[in-house]
């Protein structure tokens, strides 16, 4: 018999990363605080390290738009994999051409593109998501923010959150 009713218990999860690491800022700052000494410089890297765990987990909070979608992510050694009722496939990080949140259907789908193969189109609502987070925040020159902004408001268009190296296809080079 559980005393938390399950909408709770979710929403607890959703934040456990920010909720562990005001704990860890909070023995921090009461050790830094508290006795001082040897156990004064411990909590405050205890402390900085459970501010900065705070805030990643905040931000991958808001990337968690909760399970329960149609398909599974998964994430395995460089390479992102869908498996969909009607479809799926599979994109090396290494290759990613582009990263766009479209709003067609619901929900919206994050449609990963590689050179030479077919675009993969992931629910935002698809179990294992979150950890699309990690690999999306690893690339060179995402805006992480903006892209949490664009997923919390929903867009009404299409949407490039990241791309490699320059749109414009090689052939249309001016010079």
């Amino acid at each position: 018999m559980s005393f938390i009713r399950p909408e709770l218990r979710a929403a607890l999860w959703q934040y456990r990363e920010t909720a562990a690491g005001a704990a860890m800022m909070l023995l921090g700052l009461w050790w830094v605080l508290g006795p001082g000494g040897l156990l004064g410089w411990v909590g405050g890297a205890l402390a900085l390290a459970g501010g900065t765990l705070s805030f990643v987990g905040l931000q991958k909070a808001r990337f968690r738009l909760g399970g329960g979608g149609q398909g599974v992510v998964q994430v395995d050694e460089g390479q992102i994999t869908y498996f969909g009722p009607l479809g799926g496939g599979a994109v090396a990080v290494a290759d990613l051409k582009s990263i766009a949140l479209i709003p067609g259907g619901r929900p919206a789908h994050w449609v990963l593109s590689q050179p030479g193969q077919p675009d993969l189109q992931i629910p935002v609502d698809a179990e294992g998501t979150e950890a699309l987070f990690d690999v999306f925040a690893a690339l060179p020159g995402i805006r992480t923010e903006r892209m949490l902004a664009e997923l919390q408001n929903g867009p009404a268009h299409p949407v490039v959150i990241w791309s490699r190296g320059s749109l414009r296809p090689e052939h249309q080079r001016l010079h």
